[in-house]
């Protein structure tokens, strides 16, 4: 399957599918906890089945900013 990732620069990447997609985001080193993951217009949960012939996007789910708080404004 094709993996492409946006973190926060484009790559593509070429992994072996049908198992987990947590399995598949810890073979390419990513923690599970700090990404997304959409397969068309469908945002995947961690257990999901993922196949050969699909193509990922991974985008991280982290972004920088004051954060909840607003101090600094």
């Amino acid at each position: 399957m094709k993996v492409v990732l946006r973190l926060p620069e484009r790559k593509e990447v070429e992994v072996k599918g049908d198992r987990p997609l947590k399995e598949v985001l810890l073979e390419l080193g990513l923690n599970p906890e700090t990404v997304v993951v959409i397969r068309g217009e469908e945002l995947l949960t961690l257990d999901e089945r993922v196949g050969e012939g699909e193509t990922l996007e991974v985008l991280s789910a982290i972004s920088g900013g004051q954060g909840w708080g607003g101090h600094g404004v």
